[in-house]
């Protein structure tokens, strides 16, 4: 039974939630910190379900604030290679042990901080829109967002290489993860059977953190210094996800 939680998973998923809308506000990295955490006291693949719920409810929020900023192009362009990440994903995952699933998911995020490391100590601003730019990054997104939803740092850099204005980043942003997260549902009902009525009400008593995450993201963005917070962003991260390797 999903609300036969213990205190400790209680506290874990409401402090996750609310990490899920501050992500969504803009605090980039919060999401992929809330991975390994979601996965260590839940289970890998069971995480996976319990969380994409809450994405989807915060990108309705992102949506509708930046969809006039969107550049579809882009999103078009993207769409299908993601999609065939996450149906590669939906395949391994069905077929691998809960050990294997978490390990995975452990080399997903560690893939996902040395992005972050690689981007900040770069200074990237910009990177070559080559022929494979688009399959490459949208195939590993797809397959990294359906294992673990940890698409963040590399979806990023295929954005960085639209070189679009921030207003028109976020929101094309928005939409791409909007579409990928509603396209993945299906496969967590049907195949990997990870959402379902019980985990969807567990999700709709969490809608209060979660968007107090949207609101408090907003602020807190303003106020923190932006390096003291991508260190501990990537020092929790790391942490969190060297525990599934256990």
């Amino acid at each position: 039974m999903w609300f036969d939680l213990s205190l400790t998973q209680w506290l874990v998923l409401i402090g996750c939630s609310l990490l899920i809308g501050m992500a969504k506000a803009g605090i980039q990295g919060t999401g992929l910190m809330m991975v390994p955490i979601m996965a260590y006291v839940f289970g890998g693949r069971p995480s996976t379900g319990l969380v994409l719920p809450m994405l989807i409810f915060a990108d309705i929020f992102a949506v509708r604030y930046y969809n006039r900023h969107a550049k579809w192009g882009h999103i078009v362009r993207l769409i299908p290679w993601a999609a065939a990440g996450v149906l590669v994903g939906v395949f391994v995952g069905a077929r691998v042990s809960e050990a294997a699933f978490k390990t995975i998911m452990a080399v997903i995020i560690f893939i996902g901080i040395a992005v972050m490391i690689w981007r900040d100590l770069r200074k990237l601003e910009s990177l070559p829109d080559q022929r494979w730019t688009a399959p490459l990054t949208g195939a590993s997104g797809g397959f990294a967002t359906m294992m673990g939803n940890a698409a963040g740092p590399i979806m990023s850099l295929y954005l960085l290489a639209m070189r679009l204005p921030k207003l028109n980043f976020i929101g094309t942003a928005a939409w791409f993860f909007f579409l990928i997260n509603v396209f993945k549902v299906p496969f967590h009902v049907l195949s990997w059977k990870t959402i379902s009525l019980q985990s969807l009400a567990l999700n709709l008593a969490m809608a209060p953190a979660l968007i107090g995450g949207l609101y408090r993201g907003i602020k807190i963005v303003k106020v923190i210094p932006e390096k003291a917070y991508r260190v501990l962003v990537i020092v929790t991260t790391t942490a969190a996800a060297a525990f599934l390797l256990r």
